[in-house]
């Protein structure tokens, strides 16, 4: 059968064997990637994330979420003319995992949502761009209160939240404003004079020249102009307050100073111990389920008047006060302590007594170091609110007591701080108050998982919580 076909010449030695290798001098044959391929795949948008995917949880939960107040700001209605408008349950959605996720920027959310699958999957194919994301993130600040108000409500409902006892911290987070921005009464007057007469005369060139080719440069000049302007009038109208606080604490008002580009940022001691401008976010967290039940942010750097107004707020919202309420040694002020005395009970270290000074500067007889202890018997000008705390600050029960304020607070603030709350994206006091509003919701969304996931239907068991939470 093979007559006439050719036998290769064996080599010197035994001969070839069909798998025998080939020359070392061949080049290797190998499949090298080719990245530049263009492949066409058929696959939806829902089979890109897994069924218990964190998406699908943020997706469930804004689904449950009464946003009527958003539906019923759209223009858009029936057939009037006009273009749609994106769906307030995708921004909502988007600014919620992000903010889990540690996001916090407006073109980066927009560039995620073209890019990743979670991004995407929540789009679903409409497009959100940087401006719509921003102004939806700080606009609502009323509607994520009463998100926060059902959401507590919701968790006291099935017995996850119980109030017996809260503890109240606050946390200095960075401002979106430099600590050269600073500037005295005098020259915030010279800068906004020199604005002003800069704004009039844009306004004038935009009269005298409105050809179409630099119409939008000097649109975006005026813009500037008057961004500027309102900036130094902000800071021109605060500085009374500046004043009246350096002059609270004895210190010359002419050296009171406001930003030039955020005027409520306030500079304060942060945890390091350097002075930066910021802002004073304080929660009050559930100290048995870790659920943050109040939310506020201030402009002053210490919590001594702190106290009252977030255990009114959190009796607004729940309808009672917690029993027991855990603070750190700044908020415990005496005209504190007695407003929310018929609310509940305040637990705060007591400051040591100090000893005495001498009547003479130079006196040399040393002074009777203040007994140990002693700064928990009631004084003379104690009320009873503070004299009660006193007393109770003395006992071994509520040192032990205590100790869940740390284990509380600083867990909630280390989580905030994971997330991305170091510096707040945003400028101007109503803008940084819908960011801790974020923040709180994110927070309370994670807790709803671990604690009660009946309650936005995910699942039963604790496989979904479990993956939901990674």
């Amino acid at each position: 059968m093979f007559e006439g076909m050719d036998v290769p010449a064996a080599s010197a030695g035994a001969p070839m064997h069909p798998c025998s290798a080939p020359p070392a001098s061949a080049p290797a044959r190998v499949q090298e990637p080719n990245r530049l391929q263009v492949e066409l795949r058929a696959s939806d948008l829902d089979s890109l994330l897994p069924a218990d995917h964190r998406a699908r949880l943020v997706w469930r939960y804004v689904e449950q979420q009464d946003l009527s107040v958003l539906f019923d700001a759209i223009r858009a209605r029936g057939s009037a003319p006009g273009r749609r408008a994106i769906d307030p349950r995708i921004l909502f959605s988007l600014w919620l995992y992000a903010t889990l996720d540690g996001v916090g920027s407006g073109r980066e959310v927009a560039r995620l949502s073209q890019s990743h699958d979670a991004y995407r999957w929540i789009c679903g194919g409409v497009s959100v761009n940087y401006h719509a994301l921003n102004d939806f993130r700080v606009g609502n600040e009323a509607l994520m209160d009463r998100l926060l108000s059902h959401n507590v409500a919701a968790l006291a409902a099935v017995g996850v939240i119980r109030l017996v006892r809260v503890a109240q911290d606050g946390m200095r987070v960075r401002a979106s404003a430099g600590a050269a921005s600073f500037r005295r009464k005098g020259t915030l007057k010279e800068h906004h004079a020199k604005a002003t007469e800069m704004v009039h005369s844009l306004k004038e060139q935009a009269r005298e020249n409105p050809g179409q080719a630099e119409r939008r440069a000097q649109a975006a000049r005026l813009r500037a102009a008057e961004l500027r302007e309102q900036q130094l009038a902000a800071a021109l109208a605060r500085l009374p307050e500046l004043e009246a606080i350096k002059q609270r604490n004895g210190r010359p008002i002419d050296k009171a100073r406001a930003s030039t580009t955020d005027a409520d940022a306030s500079n304060m001691k942060m945890a390091d111990g350097g002075w930066r401008p910021a802002y004073n976010v304080q929660l009050a967290t559930d100290c048995a389920s870790q659920v943050i039940v109040g939310v506020d942010t201030v402009t002053a750097g210490s919590d001594m008047a702190q106290l009252a107004p977030m255990v009114q707020q959190v009796h607004q919202r729940v309808g009672k006060a917690a029993e027991q309420w855990l603070v750190d040694g700044g908020l415990p002020a005496h005209g504190q302590l007695d407003a929310v005395a018929d609310k509940t009970e305040v637990y705060a270290p007591v400051p040591q007594a100090r000893a005495p000074k001498g009547k003479n500067q130079g006196q040399d007889d040393e002074q009777q170091p203040p007994a140990p202890g002693s700064q928990f018997q009631p004084k003379a000008g104690d009320s009873t609110a503070v004299a009660q705390w006193r007393q109770r600050m003395s006992t071994d029960e509520a040192r032990e007591i205590y100790k869940d304020r740390a284990a509380t607070a600083e867990c909630v603030n280390a989580q905030a701080r994971n997330r991305g709350l170091l510096r707040m994206p945003v400028r101007g006091l109503a803008k940084v108050k819908c960011i801790a509003w974020w923040y709180a919701l994110a927070h309370n969304l994670m807790r709803t998982v671990a604690l009660a996931p009946q309650l936005i239907g995910w699942g039963t068991g604790a496989c979904a919580g479990a993956a939901a939470l990674t």
